[in-house]
C-alpha cells in the first residue's frame, strides 16, 4: 500500500513542475461556520488543478524505454492537462482520450500543452476503454488518472504542504472522484498527524466511493450525473479504495444545489473561482454534511478552477436561486390598460429589481381577455422572496414560481 515515504519522495520531483499553492485563512467562512477555515487554493496550480502533481511524478518515474514509447491516458479534462504539460516538459509524446462532451476550455488547454487529443465516448469509462486500446496498439505507457501509486503519491504532496503551514490541522476535506487525491493526502496527513480527520466528499450523483464503503466492496455506477464534472467517475479505483478504507475517516455527499451555492459563495466572498469539483469540500462544510467542533481548524482542498464559462453561468444562476437572490415568476393579468403597471408597482413597493419581462397576449393557455406575464427578478434572500410572493398573492395575483 502507498506509504508516506512515497509521498515525500514525490515532493522533489513534483516541485520541478508544480507550484506550492497558498493556504489562506477565510474570515467569511470561519465566521459562518464557527470553525477556523483555511482554504487550500489548488485552483491556483499550474494547469488550474492538482492533477499536474500526480502526472509529473508518474512520468518522472518512467524508464528511458517507456519515455521513448510515449504515454496515453484518459481524462475528463484536468488529468489530461497535467499529463500533457508534464510529458511535454521532458519531451515525452502524449496522447489523451477525452469524453466527447468534455468542457471546451479543458479540451483546448490540453492541446495547447502539447498532447494529441482523441475524443471518444460519453463519459470517462468509455474514454478509458479507447485509451487502453491505444496503449495496446501503439505500445504506449498508460498513465492512470488515479489508480496508480506514483500518481497518488504526487497528489499527496498537497497534504505535506498543508501540514507545513498548519501542523495543528483538525479536519481536511477532500473531493473524491476515483480516489487518487484523497489517497495521497490521507497518507501524508495520517503519517504526521494521525488524530486529524480526513473526510472525503462526493457529489450525490457520482457517489461510488461512499456507496462502496457502505457495502464493503467496490460499487460501480453505470450512470453519473453532477455539475462537478471533475469527479464524475462511476467507480473508485482498486488501489485507492484500499487506502480510503484504511485511512479516510468518513465519506459524505453533497447535492448539486449545495455545490452551486458553495461555488457562488467563493466567487462573491473570497473572489475565488473554482470548478464544481473544487467547490465540493466547502459545500460539505457549509451544509453541515459532517460533524465538527467549534474552533477546529478545517482545511477544504479546493482542487481545481477549470470551469467552462457556459457551465459557470448555469452554476452561478443556480447558486443565486438557491440563496434567494434570483426569482422567476409567472402570472396572468386582465388584458386592460394599466394592469401591467399595477403589477410593476407592487414589485417596486417590495423593492424587487426587474431583470426582464415577457408579456404575451397570444398564449392558448389563457383566456382571450387575459395576458400572460413572466418576470425575472433580482431579490435579496429567502425572506424577501417569501414576502414578495406572499404580498402578490394577497393582492389577488395567482403566482407560479418558475425558478
Amino acid at each position: 500500500m502507498l506509504d508516506v515515504a512515497d509521498v515525500r519522495a514525490a515532493r522533489e520531483r513534483v516541485a520541478e513542475t508544480a507550484r506550492r499553492t497558498p493556504l489562506e485563512y477565510s474570515h467569511t467562512f470561519s465566521e459562518r461556520t464557527g470553525a477556523e477555515v483555511y482554504l487550500k487554493l489548488e485552483n491556483f496550480q499550474r494547469t488550474g488543478s492538482f492533477k499536474i502533481r500526480g502526472a509529473t511524478n508518474r512520468i518522472a518515474t518512467l524508464s528511458p524505454a517507456e519515455q521513448e514509447a510515449g504515454v496515453v491516458t484518459a481524462s475528463a479534462g484536468n488529468h489530461a492537462q497535467g499529463v500533457a504539460l508534464a510529458a511535454t516538459r521532458i519531451g515525452v509524446d502524449a496522447t489523451v482520450v477525452m469524453p466527447e462532451h468534455a468542457p471546451i476550455s479543458k479540451l483546448k488547454a490540453t492541446r495547447t500543452y502539447g498532447a494529441e487529443v482523441v475524443l471518444h465516448g460519453a463519459d470517462y469509462e468509455a474514454a478509458a476503454e479507447r485509451a487502453h486500446e491505444i496503449e495496446r496498439e501503439e505500445g504506449r505507457v498508460y498513465v492512470h488518472a488515479f489508480d496508480d501509486e506514483a500518481v497518488m503519491a504526487g497528489q499527496g504532496t498537497i497534504g505535506l504542504e498543508i501540514l507545513d503551514e498548519r501542523p495543528d490541522v483538525d479536519v481536511v476535506l477532500v473531493p473524491i472522484g476515483g480516489g487518487g487525491l484523497i489517497s495521497g493526502i490521507a497518507t501524508a496527513i495520517k503519517a504526521r498527524r494521525p488524530e486529524a480527520r480526513v473526510i472525503g466528499v462526493q457529489a450525490e450523483g457520482a457517489a461510488s466511493a461512499a456507496d462502496s464503503l457502505r457495502k464493503g466492496s467496490i460499487s460501480e455506477w453505470e450512470h453519473v450525473d453532477t455539475i462537478a464534472d471533475g469527479i464524475a467517475v462511476g467507480r473508485v479505483g482498486d488501489l485507492t479504495f484500499e487506502v480510503i478504507r484504511e485511512r479516510v475517516d468518513e465519506v459524505v455527499t453533497v447535492s448539486d444545489s449545495e455545490i452551486a451555492t458553495a461555488l457562488t459563495a467563493l466567487l462573491e466572498r473570497s473572489k475565488t473561482l473554482v470548478e464544481g469539483a473544487g467547490a465540493v469540500p466547502l459545500a460539505a462544510l457549509l451544509s453541515d454534511a459532517f460533524e465538527y467542533e467549534e474552533g477546529e481548524t478545517v482545511v477544504p482542498a479546493l482542487c481545481g478552477g477549470n470551469i467552462d464559462l457556459n457551465t459557470l453561468t448555469t452554476v452561478v444562476m443556480r447558486g443565486l436561486v438557491e440563496t434567494g437572490r434570483y426569482l422567476k415568476i409567472r402570472t396572468v393579468l386582465e388584458d386592460r390598460p394599466g394592469a401591467l403597471r399595477r403589477l410593476i408597482d407592487v414589485l417596486a413597493e417590495n423593492r424587487a429589481n426587474i431583470y426582464a419581462i415577457q408579456h404575451d397576449r397570444t398564449s392558448r393557455d389563457i383566456a382571450m381577455n387575459a395576458a400572460e406575464v413572466v418576470i425575472d427578478l433580482e431579490t435579496r434572500g429567502p425572506g424577501h422572496v417569501e414576502g414578495l410572493v406572499g404580498d402578490l398573492r394577497e393582492r389577488g395575483y395567482e403566482v407560479e414560481i418558475l425558478v
